[in-house]
């Protein structure tokens, strides 16, 4: 492989010498039409910035190796496209933000799309920009440093009509982190071996579409948001929880996938509080449309507490998880709507009428739970005489039930499945 060393800059900061970001024109770029150029294949030592707007393409093999400093490529000037470049060993400092690729504000309308990214600081960081396109790209951090301690995969802070489409992240801290950004678009993204898959914080009017997190501490981490759009989403294998709710309001959670949601260690993360294996968990989130989910194989299926009511819950299908309902507050909630509610894999009542919904209600827990999830130490008499006693009177005596939710109108099948058929008349 040839080899261009790029002419380094030296700068006295803080008594140290760091090296300089020199301009993307002192690469052997060869044109390739008017703004457009191609980086022919080679590797290429140092940090390079783009203060004009053009169209980069590097030719397969084309390396650029930033030396464990600073940014290997920040572009500061607006529509700029750069694809399909190989960045590698940018720097390690996340109070300076080193990132592979870093867009300042003047980088409106870039496109960064189809590269690869290896190193142990952010991805892409896009910084008070708008209408930025981040598609295709595939970025790896270094499992060697503690997740706390690496970058995210991507960042976007401040950022308003971004579309983040098809990208690959895995070894990050978090996959993509969305901070303090709306309307922006994220689909079709695959998150894999992180801390949050995804994570946004204090970002409204967006859309989260088709997106895949496998094996994370968190899959989708949505919290102080409001007006999401979560629909068609997988969270694979994920520990902890699989979509988590903080403080979410007016925002549509639909048609997502949870499976195998599993008890974990935090790593020592105290933003992430417990390891209780959750495929969705509620917390003081309200006004929300929840339909048509599927959590299956997990722990608990779904948790809510901290005044999370006026919640739309219906169309789910809970499946074979080992507690299917946590619920904890003095209001009791009803989880159908318009006489359809959900799908409860451990629902025993029956349905005479043919009409695929139960005549009884379903009512996951009873006071017999409030007092384990109050008291943990009492788990000990789970089988006793004294528990089978408590629930045998709240059975003979309701007036005593505390409040909880509710499935009045249970699904006997699950949704998309026709009900049974009603038996057919002999025809002759």
């Amino acid at each position: 492989m040839r080899r261009h060393p790029a002419l380094l800059g030296l700068l006295l900061f803080a008594g140290a010498a760091q090296a300089a970001a020199q301009a993307i024109t002192n690469l052997p770029l060869q044109a390739e039409g008017e703004n457009r150029w191609r980086l022919p294949a080679g590797e290429y030592a140092g940090q390079f910035r783009i203060d004009q707007p053009l169209q980069l393409r590097c030719e397969p093999g084309a390396v650029i190796d930033a030396q464990g400093q600073g940014n290997a490529l920040t572009i500061a000037a607006p529509e700029v496209t750069v694809e399909g470049c190989d960045l590698r060993n940018w720097g390690r400092d996340l109070t300076a933000m080193n990132a592979a690729v870093f867009l300042e504000g003047k980088a409106t309308g870039a496109v960064v799309k189809d590269n690869r990214m290896r190193g142990p600081g952010f991805g892409i960081w896009v910084d008070r920009t708008r209408n930025v396109s981040l598609t295709g790209n595939d970025i790896e951090g270094d499992p060697s440093i503690r997740s706390q301690d690496r970058g995210n995969g991507i960042h976007l802070f401040a950022v308003s009509g971004a579309r983040v489409i098809g990208n690959r992240a895995r070894y990050t801290r978090d996959g993509i982190y969305i901070d303090t950004s709306n309307g922006n678009h994220l689909e079709g993204n695959t998150l894999e071996d992180l801390r949050y898959g995804l994570h946004y914080m204090f970002a409204n009017n967006s859309q989260v579409i088709g997106n895949l997190t496998r094996r994370t501490r968190t899959g989708y981490a949505l919290m102080q948001s409001r007006n999401l759009t979560v629909t068609g989403n997988r969270s694979e294998q994920d520990e902890n929880y699989g979509i988590l709710m903080n403080y979410i309001t007016y925002s549509t959670i639909t048609d997502n996938f949870v499976s195998d949601v599993r008890n974990g260690s935090t790593g020592g993360d105290s933003m992430i509080s417990g390891a209780e294996g959750k495929a969705l968990f509620i917390y003081n989130s309200l006004f929300n449309t929840i339909e048509r989910n599927h959590f299956a194989n997990s722990a608990l299926g779904i948790h809510l507490t901290a005044g999370s009511e006026d919640n739309r819950i219906a169309g789910n299908a809970f499946v074979g998880n080992q507690q299917q309902v946590k619920y904890v507050a003095t209001r009791t909630q009803e989880w159908s709507v318009d006489g359809r509610g959900n799908y409860w894999s451990d629902y025993l009542g029956w349905d005479r009428n043919d009409d695929g919904l139960g005549d009884v209600p379903y009512e996951p827990n009873d006071n017999v739970d409030r007092l384990l999830w109050t008291y943990p130490q009492v788990r000990l008499l789970m089988n006793s005489p004294g528990i089978e006693l408590l629930r045998w009177v709240q059975r003979v005596f309701p007036v005593i039930k505390s409040p909880g939710v509710q499935d009045s109108h249970p699904l006997m099948a699950l949704p998309g499945e026709p009900p049974m058929a009603p038996p057919q008349e002999p025809t002759s």
